[in-house]
């Protein structure tokens, strides 16, 4: 039952760190300038209320600057919008595409770090839902060896079983991996939300070093690791609001990001297989006479206790926890082991409408490609 006490151990070390704790954190006495730079591309169903979460931070000294790839991107109204109900906030709508990489994020992203005038400077998606002490919770984890504070997101607001099946992924499995292997010593970036000291990307090759590899955030986990430096996360992660999601698109968010990730961290990738409760049900079944307990009742228990466990830990985070959840984690489980071999089967995805590939020789002629259309 070694796979159970894995999991247990994993969802003690990430409640550790993500239980609701209940209050603001306040500005620092001494509160560095800091830049957020965030990319847009379309009207998404939250925009509206993310970009207002943007402009109520409560932080004394922060500058937004908004990159858009077109200018006739239909998000690009609402934003000057926002910016104009808010004149107190140092605020620039930012257009051009950058083709420093295959990365169409990435390219989105130069000239918003490039325009950046404070010497800390996140990016952040514009999905993200930003409490009023996001500033400060970053800023919060950084120690002498960080060379990044990310935050991975997690699923919120669910209004369809897609979304439910995205939450199981992104918060009780994917979130609760990252932060034990954080606390394992393994710390890796995640791009949803990225706090950079200027001096740290400067001195790994500067925002054109990240075009490396087809992710930014797995260029930005190599950049800091070639200068002696450990990626960091934020305690509590914040919300990224989903609402209904089509299965199909659960699907294919998920398959691109194994497709990444076993082509960034191949030896990292190998085991997830491992991470499925199929392995410790099916375990138990085979264990069954052992304890004098039918195969079926066997299997039954070791799942009660998988998914009670990850119950604790959604409940103690504050995250979606209803009756469609546990439905939501076994098909996810179920799905594993299939989303496993189809990142070891292909190279290719796409990424809002754009088709792209992890396959480094089209990772080097990319930046001569006519752009992407976002």
């Amino acid at each position: 039952m070694s796979a159970g006490a894995v999991h247990a151990f994993s969802v003690s070390l990430a409640m550790r760190r993500c239980a609701q704790r209940g209050r603001i954190m306040s500005p620092p006495i001494h509160a560095p300038p800091v830049s957020i730079v965030q990319p847009l591309c379309g009207v998404e169903a939250f925009s509206r209320e993310t970009l207002r979460s943007i402009f109520a931070l409560d932080y004394p000294d922060y500058e937004i600057l908004f990159c858009l790839a077109s200018a006739d991107d239909p998000i690009a109204p609402l934003v000057r919008r926002a910016i104009g109900a808010h004149p107190e906030r140092p605020a620039r709508l930012l257009f051009g595409d950058d083709r420093v990489s295959a990365n169409p994020k990435l390219n989105n992203v130069v000239k918003g770090w490039k325009a950046a005038s404070r010497e800390w400077v996140i990016i952040a998606d514009s999905n993200v839902l930003m409490p009023r002490d996001y500033i400060q919770r970053l800023l919060a984890r950084w120690r002498p060896n960080t060379g990044i504070v990310c935050a991975p997101p997690i699923g919120s607001r669910p209004e369809s079983f897609g979304a439910e099946i995205e939450c199981a992924f992104l918060n009780t499995y994917e979130a609760r991996w990252q932060y034990a292997a954080e606390a394992a010593g393994f710390g890796f970036a995640q791009g949803k939300t990225m706090l950079w000291r200027r001096d740290v990307l400067e001195a790994g090759g500067g925002i054109e070093a990240l075009g490396a590899e087809i992710a930014e955030d797995a260029a930005s986990t190599k950049l800091i690791h070639r200068q002696g430096l450990d990626a960091h996360l934020v305690n509590e992660p914040f919300q990224q609001p989903l609402g209904a999601r089509k299965l199909t698109d659960v699907w294919a968010r998920q398959l691109r990001w194994a497709r990444l990730r076993r082509a960034t961290f191949p030896l990292q990738f190998a085991p997830e297989i491992l991470t499925t409760s199929l392995i410790m049900i099916v375990a138990a079944a085979f264990a069954a006479p052992e304890f004098g307990l039918s195969p079926v009742v066997s299997a039954a228990l070791a799942a009660v206790f998988w998914y009670a466990v990850e119950a604790l830990l959604a409940w103690a985070a504050g995250w979606p926890l209803s009756w469609r959840s546990p439905p939501a984690w076994i098909a996810r489980d179920l799905l594993l082991p299939v989303l496993w071999a189809e990142g070891w089967r292909g190279d290719h995805f796409v990424w809002r409408g754009n088709a792209m590939s992890v396959d480094e020789n089209a990772l080097r002629e990319a930046p001569s490609s006519p752009p992407p259309q976002m």
